[in-house]
């Protein structure tokens, strides 16, 4: 069992997405946007009991019950937590688990797993994180954060980075450090995309009322 109470006592809330190029970026402009899925769904979605959590895991936690993100998008860093009481639920990433922990205070983590970024797979198997390798790199943006902490199945992948490598405590550690930083970042860019997506719908309506 993993103990780390002493991880779950504080916590800001906040987020930041990456740029997502390329299939990743189209295929992100078709999904509902996280700040859709949290009206209808809220910010917390309640854990529920789950004895084989890692059983057909992105169906059954297709987003991140704390950003709304796609966890199948974002697979190369969503985790997965299973509870001493039995409960479970999927991240994004480990900035999500971090507040995960923070509102679970009662809640013990019993396992977790996080999707191997070393992987050529499309979607990222998970490995158990005492057995992952993570890269703190402040040069390079994450899920969620302007410091990236990516997590490795393969040590020498993680190595071959160049980025300083540390465990899962010290990478839960570090997202936590970089929380309130991150809060201002993330509350600026939902801002900007809502707007930009007014201004689309907008033009979209004009348009329309043109052609007619």
């Amino acid at each position: 069992m993993i103990t780390r109470r002493k991880l779950l006592a504080t916590a800001s809330f906040g987020a930041i997405a990456i740029a997502a190029g390329g299939r990743q970026a189209s295929a992100m402009m078709k999904m509902e946007p996280p700040w859709v899925w949290q009206m209808k769904h809220g910010v917390v979605s309640p854990v529920r009991k789950d004895p084989e959590p890692t059983k057909d895991e992105l169906k059954k936690y297709p987003r991140c019950p704390y950003c709304g993100m796609s966890r199948a998008m974002w697979s190369h860093t969503r985790h997965l937590i299973q509870y001493d009481d039995g409960t479970a639920e999927g991240t994004c990433s480990i900035r999500c688990v971090a507040v995960a922990f923070a509102l679970n205070l009662d809640r013990g983590p019993k396992k977790i797993w996080v999707g191997d970024a070393g992987s050529d797979a499309k979607i990222k198997p998970l490995v158990e994180v005492e057995k992952a390798t993570y890269v703190l790199d402040p040069n390079k943006m994450g899920t969620m954060t302007r410091r990236r902490k990516w997590a490795y199945a393969d040590a020498e992948k993680a190595r071959a980075t160049g980025a300083k490598t540390v465990t899962f405590d010290e990478a839960l550690q570090a997202a936590y450090e970089d929380l309130g930083r991150d809060t201002a970042m993330v509350r600026q860019r939902r801002a900007e995309k809502r707007a930009h997506m007014m201004k689309k719908m907008q033009k979209m309506k004009m348009m329309k009322g043109m052609a007619k």
